[in-house]
């Protein structure tokens, strides 16, 4: 189990990555072509709003605007969609590796 201290840190550096990624590129990507990394930022920049979503409905719940339940909802999907990226990242790793260890 994540705790929220973890939760918070990792949303934090996702939501830097997705505002910082993109800049200065330069090659296919950056003219216009959809490529593996424009799906990993979209995929990035869609974990980032479900964490903004989680977050809004947990400030309405707060301020007496919202309900437990919604706000459980919203901050299990949300984590579902950072474990998922999480996988994704680990599996992109491994799949690096793999193509390191390939002889030449």
């Amino acid at each position: 189990m994540t705790s929220p201290a973890a939760a918070a840190s990792a949303y934090a550096n996702l939501a830097g990555i997705a505002s910082g990624q993109g800049s200065g590129r330069a090659g296919p990507a950056a003219a216009g072509e959809g490529g593996f990394g424009d799906m990993l930022q979209q995929a990035l920049a869609g974990v980032v709003e479900q964490g903004k979503a989680s977050e809004q409905s947990a400030l309405a719940a707060v301020s007496g605007k919202g309900d437990v339940v919604s706000v459980v909802t919203a901050v299990a999907e949300s984590e579902l969609a950072l474990e998922t990226l999480v996988s994704v990242r680990d599996k992109v790793i491994a799949a690096y590796e793999d193509v390191m260890r390939m002889p030449i």
